[in-house]
């Protein structure tokens, strides 16, 4: 992985990903005790930073292995990242989800044309399901964080950040990156070594899945107890990613852990004071800056908002917590 991937990669999704916005607020700022600004993902194609990657992956192909289609296996973003890049293509997809993703993705992953396939959550192992189907049907499988073009992919949202910052006049920063595999975050981590080195990536988890704060501390990769029951479902994953964790140690801060409370009055914030949809797992990183920020030598911190694809009766809840 380098920052010749992610630029190059970055020129294969200009024209067809978003360019988010970096958002500020004086109400956020005040909570946080410093200026916060928030990169806005959940605005993205399919609602979440994935798309970035998925097409990323995909554009890598070349174009018989492109055409007899892809596979990939996620609770939900990145599934419609996928199913929509290859929607894009013309080429079939075959997504494997776990049965308890929130109704809203599974919905959307197949309204994009994708054939959804279903498993159970820590019963049934997701890999081998993925690898017995690409083998029958010939398709290339896309990890969801562990594969240098997704990586590359996610890599370009730090290629904004690094750019937007350096407009508004922000020189230092800690960047808070809701964590999940590592993709996104060794990806900003990657691009800021290049484009703004005085900037540090912080990986922001959930309380209870901190794998990604406990590998930073022990200098290898520790692996959650459990692999469900959290609203953050968008960020779950049993442990850090082989490629990503070594870029993760070499360039990350200390991460940051934060309780599903303060990810629900995150995301009511947002909705609140920037006018932007983010789910639980998506606001984790926000919910690092506002209710964190003492763990912060900087003036400056960037939150990313990495998803908006949020059920209505769990963004309910988080409106609740207002």
């Amino acid at each position: 992985m380098n920052i010749e991937m992610i630029r190059a990669a970055a020129t294969r999704l200009e024209g067809h990903a978003r360019r988010t916005p970096l958002l500020s607020s004086p109400f956020l700022d005040e909570i946080a005790g410093k200026p916060v600004f928030v990169k806005a993902e959940c605005l993205q194609h399919t609602g979440s930073f994935k798309f970035r990657g998925g097409w990323s992956a995909l554009t890598a192909l070349d174009a018989a292995t492109r055409a007899r289609g892809v596979i990939a296996f996620s609770s939900g973003n990145h599934a419609q990242g996928v199913a929509y890049a290859a929607k894009l293509h013309g080429v079939p997809a075959v997504i494997i989800m776990p049965s308890d993703a929130p109704k809203l993705k599974i919905a959307n992953t197949r309204a994009l044309g994708a054939e959804v396939v279903l498993y159970q959550r820590g019963e049934e192992d997701r890999d081998a399901i993925g690898a017995q189907l690409a083998s029958a049907r010939g398709l290339t499988l896309i990890k969801p964080y562990d594969d240098p073009q997704v990586i590359a992919g996610q890599g370009t949202t730090g290629l904004e950040i690094a750019a937007d910052a350096q407009a508004q006049g922000i020189e230092q920063a800690d960047v808070f990156v809701c964590c999940g595999g590592g993709g996104l975050t060794s990806g900003i981590a990657l691009a800021l070594e290049a484009d703004a080195p005085a900037f540090t990536v912080r990986p922001c988890e959930p309380d209870g899945f901190d794998d990604v704060t406990r590998s930073l501390k022990s200098g290898q990769i520790e692996r959650n107890a459990r692999e469900s029951g959290s609203l953050c479902d968008a960020i779950i994953t049993p442990a850090p990613g082989a490629l990503t964790f070594p870029i993760m140690h070499r360039l990350c801060g200390d991460g940051v852990v934060v309780t599903e409370e303060e990810a629900l009055k995150a995301a009511a914030l947002a909705f609140q004071r920037l006018k932007i949809v983010v789910e639980p797992g998506g606001a984790v990183g926000l919910a690092a800056a506002l209710f964190h920020a003492n763990e912060s030598t900087t003036q400056n911190l960037i939150a990313v908002c990495t998803g908006g694809n949020v059920d209505a009766e769990v963004f309910a809840q988080a409106l609740a917590t207002l």
